[in-house]
């Protein structure tokens, strides 16, 4: 039996628009995006063999660090 979506998915415009509001550091879209990808980072976070706080948090530092290290297009 499959897991239904952790999360409903956003229309691809909506996720780029919401990108570019983190790229501009608007904290408002930095909690929406992280709300976004809290399932994934959560289940992510099991398999690593460190406190699940200090896991996840790691995990969202480098997820903002990768998204304003890019390249805007």
């Amino acid at each position: 039996m499959e897991k239904e979506a952790d999360s409903a998915p956003i229309p691809d415009r909506e996720f780029l628009n919401l990108l570019n509001e983190v790229r501009n550091k608007d904290p408002e879209a930095t909690l929406q995006l992280i709300e976004l990808y809290k399932p994934v980072i959560l289940r992510l976070s099991q398999f690593i063999h460190l406190p699940a706080e200090d896991v996840t948090s790691e995990i969202i530092v480098e997820f903002l660090e990768l998204i304003h290290s890019e390249k805007q297009v």
